[in-house]
C-alpha cells in the first residue's frame, strides 16, 4: 500500500489494533492482528498522493498543500513516537481554529492515538478534569495558553509532551516541545507506530455530562468514516481497499470553512467529511466570531461550504448582508450546514433572498449520534416550520418502553439512531448504558432529544429531556452554575435555567436568594465567570425571596423558568 518510516509492513495483516475499548486498562493491554476498517490516516495518505500539490488548509495568508500537510503531519508523529507515546495514548488539542489543529489530529492518527477534544474557554479545574479524565499523554496548544498551563501543569504529571504552537503571545517554555520544529522535520515518508493502524482507532469527543462533567464519546475512525459518508452518492465501501479513496476523486474537492470552533463536533465532524472528499478546510484567523469576516472569506477564498451553528451564526449574518446588500459576493456559496441550535425558518428565508442557490441543512445530530434526521431548505423547497426534520433512514422515534411513537398521535418520544454510532463513554459503563441501548435486538444510539412524530411522518423536534440549556450550540447544565453561584458569600440559594435568546437560541438566567442583597448583579456574574468557563456565565440575574425549594432539596423548574420568562420579556 505505501512505504512507511518506521519499516513496519504495510500489509493490513501485519498491524496490530485494539479492540472497542471501554477502559484505559483496556486501551493499553489488548491487541489484535486485524485492520477492522478504515483508518482516516491512510485515507488522507492516499489523498495526498492523488492531490500533492491541491489546497488541504487556509488560514488568512497561510496555504498548506495536501502534500504539505501530510508531510508536517509525519513530523509530528514522529514526535509522539519519539517522546514515548504508545498505542492508543490520549493526545488533546488546546487549540483555537488554525491548520495545526487538523494536522496535529493526522500526526496523531498516523502514529495510532486517540485524540481528545479540549474546549479552549475551559477554566483551570475544568482542563484538569478532562485531561485527567482522558488519561491525556500529550497537549498541542497555542502559546497563549501558557499561563493556564503553568498554573495546572502540576496536577497533571501524566502528560509527558507539551507541543507549543507559536501564536506571538508567550515563548516556549523550557518544558515545552516547538510544535513547528517537529513539523518541519517531516519528510514524505508515512509514519506509522509499531502497532500499525485499524479502523478501531479511537478518536474522544468530548461533551457536557449531566452535572456538567465532559463525557468523553469514543467513536471507531471505521463507524466515524461510515457516518460521515452516509449522505454522500459515491461512499467508500465497508471494507478498505488500496486506491479507492484516491480513485473517487475527480480533482480538488470543496472548499469547507467551519464557522463554529474545530473543538466542537459540528466544525470538526464538516471539516473531515469536507477532507475526505480531497477539499479543503479554511480557517478564521479570528478568534472570536467576527460576520464580516466570515462573509469576506467567503468571497476572498471562494468557499463552496460553511457549517454554523443555527441562528446564533445564521442572524448576525442575515443582520449583514441586510444593511451591505452589494458588499459581499457569495455566489461561490451552495451548502450551509447547521447543527447545535435553532435555525428559524425566517433566517433562511433572509439568507435565501441574498443568494437564491444555497441548499441550506439543518441536521439534528450530537456527538453521540450523526445524521438523525434532517431539514433541507432552498429557494424551490416547500416552506418547512423551524424545529421540523425529516428522519433518516436509520432513526426512529421510541416511547420510553421501546414502542415506535404513532405519526400524528401527540406522544413524546426519544429519537434514536441505529447503525454507525460511538462505542459508549469512556470510562463511564453506567451512562454508556442508558445512552447505546439494545431494542428490538438492535443497538440505538439514544442522546436525549425528544420530539413528536407528525402525521405526515415529520419529527417535531422539542429538545433533549434534562434542563440542560443550549447557549450558542454550548451544553451548559444547571447545577454546575447553581452550585458556582452559591460559592459567593452573598448568596444564600440559587437556580438556573434558560430563557430565549434571538442571537444563542437561549441565554442562561440565575434566580439568586440572597443574604446581602447590596451585592450588585455584575460582582456575580464575574464570580462565575472567574471560575468556570465564561459562556456558563448568566446573562440575566432575577433577585427573589426564596428559591422555593421542596422539602425534598428539589427546584421546581417548570414553575422558576415560567418566572425567567416573565421576567425578561422584552429584554
Amino acid at each position: 500500500m505505501r512505504d512507511h518510516h518506521s519499516g513496519v509492513p504495510a500489509s493490513p495483516t501485519a498491524r496490530r489494533c485494539p479492540r472497542a475499548f471501554t477502559s484505559s486498562d483496556d486501551v493499553s493491554a489488548a491487541t489484535v492482528s486485524t485492520v477492522n476498517g478504515w483508518n482516516i490516516a491512510d485515507i488522507f495518505e492516499e489523498i495526498a498522493d492523488a492531490l500533492p500539490e491541491s489546497l488541504a488548509l487556509a488560514h488568512g495568508d497561510v496555504a498548506v498543500s495536501w502534500s504539505e500537510m501530510n508531510q508536517r503531519a509525519n513530523g509530528v508523529a514522529q514526535q509522539l513516537l519519539d517522546s514515548g507515546l504508545v498505542e492508543q495514548d490520549k493526545v488533546a488539542q488546546y487549540l483555537y481554529n488554525s491548520p495545526h489543529y487538523i494536522e496535529s489530529v493526522l500526526a496523531s492518527f498516523k502514529a495510532g492515538m486517540a485524540i481528545v477534544n479540549t474546549n479552549y474557554r475551559y477554566a483551570a479545574d475544568e482542563l484538569v478534569y478532562l485531561w485527567d479524565n482522558a488519561d491525556v499523554c500529550a497537549v498541542v496548544f497555542h502559546a497563549t495558553f501558557c499561563p493556564q498551563i503553568e498554573e495546572i501543569k502540576h496536577r497533571l504529571p501524566n502528560i509527558r509532551l507539551w507541543l507549543w504552537v507559536d501564536d506571538g503571545s508567550h515563548p516556549c517554555p523550557d518544558w515545552a516541545i516547538d510544535y513547528e520544529s517537529a513539523a518541519a522535520s517531516g519528510s514524505p515518508a508515512n509514519v506509522e507506530g509499531p502497532w500499525g493502524r485499524s479502523g478501531d482507532h479511537l478518536m474522544l469527543l468530548y461533551t457536557g455530562g449531566t452535572t456538567g462533567m465532559p463525557k468523553g464519546v469514543m467513536w471507531r475512525q471505521d463507524d466515524l468514516v461510515g457516518a460521515l459518508e452516509s449522505s454522500n452518492r459515491n461512499k467508500l465501501p465497508d471494507e478498505p481497499t488500496a486506491g479507492v479513496a484516491a480513485a473517487r476523486l475527480n480533482g480538488p474537492g470543496p472548499k469547507g470553512l467551519p464557522g463554529a470552533p474545530l473543538m466542537h463536533g459540528t466544525g470538526f465532524f464538516n471539516s473531515l467529511s469536507t477532507m475526505l472528499l480531497g477539499g479543503s478546510t479554511t480557517t478564521l484567523t479570528g478568534r472570536n466570531f467576527d460576520v464580516d469576516e466570515l462573509l469576506s472569506t467567503i468571497e476572498s477564498a471562494r468557499i463552496n461550504s460553511i457549517s454554523i451553528v443555527g441562528d446564533a451564526f445564521a442572524k448576525p449574518m442575515l443582520r449583514a448582508l441586510d444593511a451591505n446588500e452589494d458588499r459581499w459576493d457569495l455566489s461561490s456559496l451552495r451548502v450551509i450546514i447547521s447543527s447545535g441550535v435553532m435555525w428559524s425558518r425566517e433566517t433562511k428565508d433572509g439568507l435565501l433572498r441574498h443568494n437564491e442557490r444555497l441548499i441550506m441543512v439543518d441536521s439534528l445530530g450530537s456527538s453521540e449520534a450523526i445524521g438523525m434526521a434532517s431539514n433541507v431548505s432552498t429557494k424551490d423547497s416547500a416552506e418547512s416550520g423551524t424545529g421540523s426534520f425529516s428522519l433518516g433512514p436509520n432513526t426512529r422515534v421510541v416511547a420510553e418502553d421501546g414502542r415506535d411513537v404513532e405519526p400524528g398521535s401527540g406522544e413524546r418520544g426519544r429519537v434514536a439512531l441505529r447503525g454507525r454510532t460511538p462505542i459508549g463513554y469512556y470510562k463511564d459503563e453506567e451512562k454508556s448504558a442508558a445512552t447505546f441501548q439494545i431494542i428490538d435486538g438492535i443497538r440505538y444510539s439514544i442522546p436525549g432529544d425528544w420530539a413528536e412524530v407528525r402525521a405526515d411522518g415529520s419529527v417535531a423536534l422539542l429538545g433533549r429531556g434534562s434542563q440542560c440549556i443550549n447557549t450558542g450550540g454550548e451544553k451548559v447544565y444547571p447545577e454546575e452554575v447553581e452550585e458556582t453561584i452559591k460559592t459567593h458569600h452573598s448568596v444564600a440559594d440559587c437556580a438556573v435555567v434558560g430563557v430565549p435568546d434571538e442571537r444563542f437560541g437561549q441565554a442562561i438566567c440565575a434566580i439568586v436568594e440572597l443574604l446581602d442583597p447590596s451585592v450588585d448583579d455584575d460582582t456575580l456574574v464575574e464570580h462565575v465567570r472567574s471560575r468556570i468557563a465564561r459562556y456558563k456565565a448568566p446573562k440575566h440575574v432575577i433577585r427573589v425571596d426564596t428559591v422555593g425549594r421542596a422539602v425534598n432539596g428539589k427546584l421546581d423548574y417548570k414553575r422558576l423558568t415560567a418566572m425567567a420568562l416573565d421576567s425578561t420579556a422584552g429584554s
